[in-house]
């Protein structure tokens, strides 16, 4: 069973809260942060990803960075932009994209979960952003940016998270970026906020990170660093705990994680695609809408790719359709062996439309096309119950968790 707890977060006043509120500092490049945090001093960006109010030689990795963030957050407590709330509660999040609604609970969720593989992982991180968000979170002493986990649906938290809902008013509401609309909650009776905390405690096994493997493995390695420094305080010390919201599983959608190759295209190749699909060539873009299937755009070209039975397999990792690609198409065709450094392959985002894809290859910066479908959240849990990863660039959980509208003080400076 899973163990959460209220916090007293810092939060925005509520008439600066759209304008705090940003999109993840991992979702956007430097200069495009640049641009936002240039048109708005209120963007949590300042704070999030402070290399953009230094010079734009300046390393995103150099210490002035760091020192940067912290000056900001200050700044921002200062004018009162972001207040502490006075007491340990917990909040209610919920956003609005396209008419479907998703609502999470956020909670400060526990270290030792995670060690104990009660929080479990779908990814690998790589060293140099985890060493970012650990420079990150021990200089600002905070988590500043959420984590997205989800769980299986527990009927008895979802009747309490709605009639709540239902019975207060949000203290946050507004539109923000791809329109999506966010309103947030705050839960400040001690009743309440017991029975959450019993709820899950009693009948929830696991927690699944759906978005933000490094920014988990960061709060738990600057965790570790404070028990260190300071082996005989508490488990109940706040940073023994990290910034989470939780969202039931049947709540959640992943949006397609298309693939664009910049690769010479053999005469032969859809001779040697015909091994291991059944090949049909369609009239407008193909966005599948079945497993086991995909498009594939191609010198002005749609295509259906179905694989054949005989290499469909039943392995929780092998089995998806990205690792069919993988394995029948990107490494024996292209020679593309680790798609997280090879250079000659992309990732698009499902959000952005199949016109992205077209567009890629017509624009001459790629040569062919793959839209995918996507990874169920059901795929995921069972990927991590088994232990294993998926294949890098497998999900894309839209809309975003936006940063800014709650920060865990780890109350260890």
């Amino acid at each position: 069973m899973v163990k959460i707890k209220p916090f007293k977060a810092i939060r925005p006043e509520p008439t600066h809260a759209g304008d705090i509120a940003s999109l993840p500092y991992d979702v956007l490049s430097t200069q495009e942060a640049r641009i936002l945090g240039d048109q708005n001093e209120k963007s949590f960006l300042h704070i999030d990803k402070a290399e953009i109010d230094l010079a734009e030689e300046s390393s995103p990795y150099a210490e002035e960075v760091y020192l940067r963030a912290v000056s900001n957050l200050k700044e921002f407590l200062k004018k009162e932009w972001l207040v502490q709330d006075q007491q340990e509660q917990f909040y209610l999040y919920q956003l609005t994209m396209n008419g479907r609604s998703q609502m999470g609970l956020v909670v400060c969720a526990s270290i030792e979960d995670y060690l104990e593989n009660n929080i479990k992982k779908h990814e690998f991180t790589r060293e140099e952003k985890e060493l970012d968000r650990i420079r990150h979170v021990d200089a600002t002493d905070a988590n500043t940016s959420p984590i997205f986990l989800t769980y299986r649906d527990e009927e008895a938290v979802n009747t309490l998270i709605e009639q709540w809902a239902a019975d207060h008013a949000p203290v946050y509401h507004f539109s923000s970026f791809h329109s999506v609309e966010h309103k947030v909650w705050v839960i400040d009776q001690s009743i309440i906020i017991d029975q959450l905390r019993q709820l899950f405690e009693q009948n929830v096994t696991e927690l699944y990170i759906a978005d933000g493997h490094h920014r988990t493995e960061s709060a738990v390695k600057v965790a570790l660093k404070r028990k260190e420094a300071s082996p005989n305080t508490s488990i109940e010390e706040e940073f023994n705990y990290f910034l989470a919201v939780l969202f039931p599983k049947s709540q959640l959608a992943i949006l397609d994680y298309n693939r664009v190759v910049n690769e010479v295209i053999p005469e032969d190749f859809l001779e040697k695609l015909a091994n291991k699909f059944d090949v049909e060539k369609v009239s407008s873009s193909y966005k599948p809408v079945q497993p086991k299937t995909m498009g594939m755009y191609l010198k002005k070209e749609w295509y259906k790719l179905t694989i054949k039975p005989d290499f469909m397999s039943d392995d929780p990792v092998k089995g998806l359709d990205v690792s069919l690609l993988q394995e029948y198409v990107l490494t024996p065709l292209f020679e593309i062996k680790d798609i997280r450094t090879d250079k000659r392959i992309d990732f698009i985002g499902g959000i952005r439309g199949m016109e992205a894809l077209s567009e890629a290859v017509d624009n001459g910066q790629f040569t062919v096309a793959f839209s995918m479908y996507p990874t169920k959240i059901d795929e995921l849990i069972r990927v991590a119950d088994s232990g294993k990863v998926l294949p890098p660039k497998s999900t894309w959980f839209e809309p975003k968790l936006l940063s800014g509208l709650f920060i865990h003080d780890l109350e260890s400076n």
